[in-house]
């Protein structure tokens, strides 16, 4: 285990675009999804610009003694639902690959939690895919409830 006290959170930086991307597309799914080549293609860094530029996204790094093991994106969307309510979404979450097994999820998610409810969020939500029942129990851990059903349409 890591010691909490070693962890910090930060925006992402600019900087911070290819660590990032490497992450993501660690994974089985995320290399189908993800062109994680040298230099990465333009498209990544427009989307930081973009996210970094509007305050309702947070995309975050989880830093152990000032080395990037960790990122997720937290986004705030205001709606007319639940008196003007504002919904939080977790997206992205991921733990470099050396670094997973040592709790940091937990963190990264009580972080999020904690985070959301500062900002007035009435709900957090997130999405995971199918194809990964482990993260799914892992959400149920940290007290998440699979209550509706996400449907989506790729294009």
């Amino acid at each position: 285990m890591i010691d909490s006290k070693d962890i910090t959170f930060r925006p992402a930086q600019r900087a911070d675009v290819t660590l990032i991307v490497a992450m993501l597309a660690d994974d089985a799914l995320g290399q189908t999804r993800e062109n994680y080549t040298q230099p990465l293609p333009s498209s990544y860094y427009k989307a930081f610009d973009l996210i970094d530029q509007d305050p309702q996204h947070e995309l975050m790094v989880l830093e152990y003694r000032q080395e990037v093991i960790g990122t997720l994106q937290l986004s705030f969307l205001p709606y007319l639902t639940y008196q003007g309510g504002t919904r939080a979404q977790i997206e992205a979450v991921r733990i470099r690959q050396d670094q997973r097994g040592k709790g940091l999820g937990e963190v990264m998610f009580r972080w999020a939690i904690q985070r959301a409810q500062e900002r007035g969020a009435h709900v957090l939500q997130l999405t995971t895919d199918k194809k990964r029942p482990e993260a799914l129990r892992f959400y149920e851990s940290l007290g998440f409830v699979a209550s509706h059903e996400g449907m989506k349409l790729h294009f």
